[in-house]
Formats: structure tokens, sequence, C-alpha cells
């Protein structure tokens, strides 16, 4: 009895391993981005929903209007603000001829939040070609949307981005960077071998014809969050998406001040993972949890020195090829230095998001979309 619950155990362990390295080599390798095709310049409409967003869009919205692109537009769709935002959009519109604001005004009976902000924005947008950033955002440089632009061709209609979080000292920090860099080069992963997912509403752009036909919002009314993925699972297909990552064509956000807010963001992002397809499903449950069993297990090894070695040698191997997969993505995207941060977070990100998840289970109908 007792060899066999060792024998279990051991290849519970070496499955764990080995889903590991399959995970990091296939689904996060990142190819090189293709140069940017200067002379592929359809006219672009930008679209931002705004709630309570007056600072930042003083601050950001300019960085946003004077692009160098030869022919766009700013939309910002005001929902349902009550601090100072229409009166900043109006000061901007003075200002910016490119740019375009619309309000929706404070209801009771406004209950689909940023969906109907969205699709305002989209319908209101006189361009076919549509970049989403959010009202706390801003890009890297003045290229952005050209960057982002340059990925559109016949076959393809969606973008998918790459949206940072702004750097501070401090551990929470690097927590968020490193955590969202890892994310990033897992969903852009899975849509280089053909299983779009997910996007980031903070950088991503796609083809108005391609929502509208799609109606995405209808089914997903009751869902919390998820604007991006919500569209990514209507209308993404493995022939019809790129990506985009060259650090000229990503966007900065502001931070969460504090893990509560990131645990709620978090939240409300994970109320979409039930409607990702099955497949996704499957393997976003298997990595986690086999990092988790890796993990365990290689700490209880450590009480038996029959075993120590053994453990050891798997543990250097799974790290080194973590190590050289994510070296790489983070040189392309230019994330300098935040791989060593494995070695902190590794344990803790799916612990933390699995704590979310079960969370979410019982708490479902209390969240709302913001």
């Amino acid at each position: 009895m007792g060899e066999e619950i060792l024998y279990t155990i051991a290849g519970l362990y070496l499955f764990s391993w080995l889903f590991q390295l399959f995970y990091y080599l296939y689904f996060m390798r990142l190819t090189p981005i293709k140069e940017s095709n200067t002379e592929n310049t359809p006219p672009l409409s930008v679209i931002i929903c705004a709630k309570n967003e007056a600072q930042n869009l003083k601050q950001f919205i300019p960085l946003i209007c004077k692009q160098d692109y030869k022919d766009f537009e700013v939309i910002v769709v005001n929902d349902c603000s009550t601090d100072d935002t229409e009166f900043e959009l109006a000061q901007l519109k003075t200002q910016y001829k490119n740019l375009y604001y619309t309000s929706i005004p404070l209801s009771q009976q406004h209950h689909q939040g940023k969906k109907l902000a969205i699709t305002l924005g989209i319908k209101a947008a006189k361009n076919e070609h549509l970049v989403f950033t959010d009202a706390d955002c801003y890009p890297t440089s003045d290229q952005w949307l050209k960057e982002i632009s340059s990925q559109f061709t016949e076959e393809k209609q969606i973008v998918i981005g790459y949206g940072r979080f702004e750097k501070k000292k401090s551990l929470f920090s690097l927590f968020l960077r490193y955590e969202t860099f890892w994310h990033a080069v897992q969903y852009m992963g899975y849509a280089l071998r053909g299983m779009p997912f997910m996007a980031v509403g903070r950088n991503m752009a796609y083809e108005k014809s391609l929502f509208l036909k799609n109606d995405v919002f209808k089914p997903y009314l009751n869902l919390a969050s998820g604007d991006d993925d919500l569209f990514m699972r209507s209308c993404a297909s493995k022939t019809n998406t790129a990506i985009q990552y060259t650090y000229n064509s990503q966007t900065v956000s502001i931070p969460p001040s504090n893990i509560g807010e990131w645990l709620n963001r978090k939240s409300r992002h994970l109320t979409t993972a039930p409607v990702y397809k099955a497949g996704v499903k499957l393997l976003l449950i298997f990595e986690p949890a086999t990092r988790q069993i890796f993990w365990l297990l290689t700490l209880c090894s450590l009480f038996f020195p029959t075993f120590v070695s053994l453990t050891l040698a798997l543990f250097i191997v799974r790290l080194a090829v973590m190590h050289v997969v994510l070296s790489k993505a983070a040189k392309a995207m230019g994330e300098k230095k935040i791989v060593w941060a494995t070695i902190l977070f590794d344990a803790l990100i799916p612990m933390l998001i699995g704590s979310v998840w079960i969370i979410n289970i019982f708490s479902a109908k209390k969240k709302k979309w913001k």
C-alpha cells in the first residue's frame, strides 16, 4: 500500500513537471513581430470609456490626440461620471479638433455599465478600424497608433496589444508588473498557436464591422466584466488575430494603489472565465494546478533525503526553461530586469488567483460591471 502511494505521488510529480515544461515551451514562445508597415495607415477611431476620470483625461488625452498618425479621431464616452469629467472634456475639445465626446446621463435604469459605453463609442466611430484604451492609460510613444495599425491586413481583423503598469519603487509594483507581463506572454502565446481567448481593453484594436456583425454583448448581459474577453470569445479565430508587443506599441496604466484593489479588479476579470472555450479553460486550469502541485511536492521532498537530488534537478530544469522563454519575451517587450521576479512570485500568483476564483463562485451575484 505504501509503495502504491509513493508511486502515485511520484507519477503526479513527474506529470506536473512535464506539463509545466510543455506549457512554457509550446504556449509561451513569442515569435518576432514583423516590421511595421508605415504604408498601412487606415483611418482610425480611438475609443475610450471614462467614468470619473477627469484628472487622468486632462493628463493623458493630449498624448493620444497628438499621435504621429495621418488620419484618426479620438472618441471619449463619459459613462455616468459624477466628477469634472464633462468639464475637462469640453476644455480639451477646444484644444484638439480630432477629439469628440458623448455622455451617458446618470440614471437608475442604467445597468449595462461599460458594455453600453463601448457600444455607443463604436457606433459613433466614423472609421472601420478601431483602437481601444482606458482613461487611466497613456501610450509609450507617439508611434503607438502606427505600431498597432501595422498589424492589420486583409486577413487580420483583430490586434492584441500589451498594456503594462507604471513602474513604482515597491515590492507590490514589481508584483503587478510581473503578473501583467506573465499573463500577457500567456495569452499572446495562445494567440500565436491559433487559440486566441483574451485581450486587454487598455490596448487592443479590431474592425467595427466584426463587432456589429456578431452582436457581441447580447448573450452576456449578466456578466460583471470582460468587454475585451467577450469580444474575443465571439469574434476571434486562429486566422483573424494578430499580436503586437513592441515597446512603441504599448500603453502604460496607472496601477492599483493596494493589493485589495488589485484583487477586486482580478475578481471582476475572472467572471468571464466560464465563457472561454473548453480547450482553453482546461489548459488554464491545468497550468496553475500543476504549478502548485510541483511546488508543494518539491518542498515536501526536502524532508526525504533520498529524493532531494532528483527533485532539485527537476526544479533547476524547469526554472532554466522558464528563464530562457521569459527572458526572450521580456527582451522583445522591453520589460528589463523583470524575469528574476519569477523566484518571488511563481508560487504566489496561482494561489492568489485560485483564491479569487473560489470567492467568485460564492459571490457571483454581487459582481457589478464598473
